[in-house]
């Protein structure tokens, strides 16, 4: 959600903060600009849309520079349009901003009184206003930022440059991540290493609450009570050459691919493959005393936590909460203490997620956090991370996140169950056996691509799609609908299949497809039963399922995608993968825009 880019060089930042934007594509934008100081003076340019209609005004009006700030927005106040697109400027003051300024309508009535014009319809025009104003006081500004800082209420990642001040821009994070990037006397800001990765190997994350004044030669850093702090520096793993598509059409199509590698990177790093010992963080506690857990999370990495439930409860036989991050404050649950709170994020940064998670540890529960940015603000305020080797996830729509989240959340059940003795020797070692082989059962579903494309065809013409599933398999239908809205955006909808006759069941006619999770070995006789209701009114049948399903689902289903035969506690992550290939096939034959699907952003960052 949004991107920031800033640079205090000593070259033409124009094509290094372009080249960085286009690296944050991938959390969903609807418009982009760059804001520069030349000869002393703020110079923009803007656009509404994607990156190549901004560089398409770059060529026709290009921008020099060393000191300069970029931005892709995704509308929260004002229409995506290029008058509210940033950067914003006021006076001698630009600013790029990720968040919303929750107070923002005060701060702009204050400013309208005291005789400035608002040109946009954004909450982010108020903080350069703001800073536009103090300055006018005759403050400097480093004075002017301090202040303006003050005054804003909210979630925020700001970077500001100043007319007739080359080489100084202030960032500042409450919310909203910003990490710094250390070039070779050059600084750099963006909104996360991905942006930074090609310009400088080493990178800062302010804290919440930090600001930080950035010259070509280094960095100053004050938390929120103005005093001057230290960030450790890290070193930055990622490369440039590691985000490319790789010859695939999309960022989509390649991560799905990634699947068995991402599997079995991120089970080698938590499972011996050869004594199968697991090798967890230490925890700060005895997860055997844990009295109950609570999960939360948004989107894809909540049906994440879904099967979590399901396999936590039925293996470890440990009690389990599970909300929407976004509901789980207000709906304030009573909590045992002691409790394990159970935190799944792609980025670490999720807003929701990230007050889930502070409000949990007010609670006194212990914090374990499934992240793919170890160093992200919910690892550093966490008990433990158990990381997932997914690597950058360019598309908005998770893939492979997902399936790594779950090879993480399967490890974590066997170790809770052996610690509470729930789980015997033997069975996790057939558990263990199942997950180190899934990387080799992932891969052979590409074999079924094709069978894939032809039940795709048919999805694709439809209105209304229908997908059901049983136990543990019902996430992953919820899982399948999800995507299918998101790249498709045909409508979808999941059911636990038992629950097809309290309702949906009127919805089925010869229009709606119904896709099935259905291998042979979980509550298949009870989902055969659904089906059979589903095709006796009319219902197209679409089925996922192994050899000894396809037989009895023969004449029944009008498409089938035959999958390998596994272990009836590794069958959600197997069966997610042709279940979100399927959304993608659909997605291409409907022409849409598959790794940036309209009005959605990858790293959500404000409530």
């Amino acid at each position: 959600m949004c991107g920031i880019c800033g640079v205090v060089g000593h070259q033409n930042a124009t094509p290094l903060i372009v080249e960085a934007l286009r690296r944050l594509e991938y959390r969903g934008y609807d418009s982009a600009g760059i804001a520069s100081l030349v000869d002393g003076q703020i110079a923009r340019r803007r656009a509404a849309g994607k990156l190549d209609n901004l560089q398409a005004v770059l060529d026709v009006q290009p921008l020099s520079g060393t000191t300069a700030i970029g931005h892709t927005r995704w509308a929260t106040h004002g229409l995506p349009n290029e008058s509210n697109a940033h950067p914003h400027a006021a006076g001698r003051v630009a600013v790029v901003h990720n968040g919303i300024i929750e107070n923002y309508e005060e701060l702009r009535a204050e400013m309208i009184a005291a005789g400035r014009v608002f040109t946009s319809e954004t909450d982010t025009e108020a903080v350069a206003q703001l800073a536009d104003f103090y300055l006018d006081q005759g403050l400097t500004p480093r004075e002017a930022a301090s202040r303006t800082l003050a005054r804003l209420q909210g979630a925020y990642a700001l970077a500001i440059i100043f007319s007739d001040h080359e080489g100084l821009m202030i960032g500042a994070r409450h919310g909203a991540p910003l990490a710094v990037g250390f070039g070779e006397g050059e600084m750099f800001l963006g909104s996360d290493s991905l942006a930074l990765a090609p310009l400088a190997r080493r990178i800062a994350y302010l804290d919440d609450g930090d600001w930080c004044v950035l010259r070509p030669d280094g960095v100053e850093f004050f938390d929120a009570s103005n005093q001057r702090v230290q960030r450790p520096i890290q070193t930055v793993a990622l490369i440039a050459g590691t985000v490319g598509k790789d010859g695939y059409r999309h960022y989509m199509e390649k991560e799905l691919h990634e699947h068995p590698v991402v599997i079995g990177q991120t089970l080698q790093r938590i499972i011996d493959p050869v004594t199968r010992a697991i090798n967890l963080p230490e925890f700060p506690f005895d997860v055997a005393d844990v009295p109950r857990a609570i999960v939360t999370a948004c989107g894809s990495a909540f049906y994440a936590g879904l099967v979590a439930r399901y396999w936590l409860e039925a293996e470890a036989r440990l009690p389990v909460d599970i909300d929407v991050a976004s509901e789980l404050r207000y709906r304030d649950p009573p909590l045992v203490p002691g409790g394990l709170a159970l935190m799944i994020s792609q980025s670490g940064e999720t807003a929701d997620t990230l007050a889930a998670l502070r409000a949990l540890r007010q609670r006194g529960q212990h914090i374990v956090s499934i992240l793919n940015v170890e160093a992200s603000t919910m690892g550093r305020e966490s008990d433990v991370v158990l990381g997932m080797v997914a690597g950058p996830e360019i598309s908005v729509a998770s893939t492979k996140a997902f399936t790594a989240q779950l090879s993480v959340l399967a490890v974590l059940t066997i170790a809770i169950g052996q610690a509470r003795k729930t789980i015997t020797e033997k069975r996790a070692g057939d558990m263990l056996a199942a997950l180190l082989d899934l990387p080799s059962r992932a891969a052979e579903v590409f074999s079924r691509l094709s069978d894939i494309q032809s039940m795709a065809a048919s999805v694709a013409e439809a209105r209304d799609v229908l997908y059901l599933g049983r136990g543990v398999c019902f996430p992953v239908a919820l899982e399948g609908a999800l995507k299918l809205k998101e790249i498709s955006y045909i409508h979808a909808e999941a059911y636990a299949a038992g629950e097809m006759k309290h309702g949906p069941i009127s919805l089925i006619d010869r229009d709606v497809p119904i896709v099935v999770i259905a291998p042979s070995t979980i509550l298949f006789d009870k989902t055969l039963s659904n089906i059979q209701e589903a095709k006796a009114r009319g219902g197209r049948i679409m089925a996922f399922t192994d050899e000894k399903g396809a037989q009895r689902l023969s004449g029944i289903a009008e498409h089938m995608v035959i999958l390998p035969d596994v272990d009836p506690f590794v069958a959600p992550i197997l069966y997610t993968i042709p279940v979100q290939i399927l959304a993608y096939e659909v997605a291409l034959r409907r022409g849409t825009d598959v790794d940036q699907p309209r009005n959605l952003a990858k790293s959500v960052t404000v409530e």
